[in-house]
């Protein structure tokens, strides 16, 4: 069968060692330059593996023989809101056909995330990736010491074990960056909640960017706290304004925040982007997508974040572990809600 027939489907290890008469383990092996496997074999899996333009793993190539090819995510995001770009982004890396990674939700529950655990440690599986349903640190989980483990979004609170995370500072910086480049210079921050690190990092980095361009935060010189929502989003822009009408640029702490923004400066008369320019965080398709006009946001790059996590596991199990916090870039995606500012006549 050619790529031709195959059509737009990834080609796959089994695909190979089918064309080539082996056993998937054997074409693995050969592909891998194990001694075990005979050079003719080994030759006929390599002109197999071209004919079909197969493109191993490099990932899952660098473990060590032995291992079972499954690690373990757990979460105890309810929704899936992180954990499945984070998923998908793991998987990715990892390679379909290479490793399998069993998903499980703890649900917020101690005791099911030890259940969870015990039963993939029953699996023998190769690593964990510990996914937090926040980005506030989190204690290290009780497991064996020579199981790779990786922390994602949270990390541990153990300077030394491997988590990931976004750099949630930067994203607040890169907000104000694009508001100033469209002229804006009269800026508030309405922020999420106060006990969650995302809201505290992102305020961080917003007074951080003002400040290196001279300026600083509009609206009684603070970062206005309070929840994840649109209600408070539409509060919180009614005490902007009244302390500051003339605000031209608007920071929201995630785009439920700033969807109840948008919808507050509409009604008091305020043209978005044209007199106040509006920045949310997160980048949720669904929210961002169908606002009126839809929002600019910062995309936490999860799948970013997931694919590095597999990095750091795979390098984990293979003996090469990098300790500390690592942390993935987030990006800007321009919407209908930022443009430069517009003067009314």
């Amino acid at each position: 069968m050619s790529t031709t027939d195959r059509g737009s489907r990834r080609v796959t290890l089994a695909d190979v060692a089918a064309l080539a008469g082996v056993s998937v383990a054997t074409a693995s092996k050969a592909l891998n330059g194990r001694a075990e496997v005979r050079q003719a074999t080994r030759e006929r899996v390599r002109v197999a593996a071209e004919a079909l333009g197969f493109e191993a793993n490099t990932l899952a190539q660098g473990l060590s023989a032995g291992r079972s090819g499954t690690v373990g995510m757990l979460t105890s995001d309810l929704i899936g809101r992180f954990s499945l770009p984070i998923l998908m982004g793991a998987e990715d890396a990892f390679g379909a056909d290479q490793m399998s990674v069993f998903l499980c939700d703890a649900r917020g529950d101690a005791i099911r995330e030890q259940h969870h655990i015990r039963a993939l440690l029953r699996r023998q599986i190769d690593g964990f990736i510990v996914v937090g349903s926040s980005t506030d640190p989190r204690p290290p989980l009780d497991l064996p010491t020579d199981l790779p483990v990786v922390y994602a979004y949270a990390p541990s609170t153990s300077d030394t074990d491997v988590s990931v995370v976004v750099d949630d500072v930067e994203a607040g910086r890169r907000a104000v960056a694009h508001l100033l480049h469209m002229g804006r210079r009269r800026v508030a921050h309405i922020g999420g909640d106060p006990t969650f690190a995302a809201a505290r990092d992102r305020a961080d980095g917003v007074a951080a960017e003002l400040d290196a361009a001279g300026l600083t935060l509009a609206a009684g010189a603070q970062a206005h706290f309070g929840s994840w929502s649109e209600r408070w989003g539409r509060t919180a822009t009614q005490l902007v304004l009244s302390l500051e009408p003339d605000i031209d640029g608007l920071v929201c702490g995630n785009d439920q925040i700033a969807r109840g923004a948008v919808e507050e400066l509409q009604r008091a008369g305020r043209r978005v982007p044209d007199d106040v320019a509006v920045v949310g965080f997160d980048n949720w398709e669904v929210l961002v997508a169908d606002a009126s006009p839809p929002l600019t946001s910062i995309d936490l790059n999860l799948e970013g974040l997931g694919a590095r996590a597999a990095q750091l596991l795979v390098a984990a199990i293979d003996g090469r572990p990098s300790p500390g916090r690592h942390t993935v870039e987030p990006r800007l995606v321009v919407r209908g809600s930022t443009g430069p500012l517009v003067s009314r006549r």
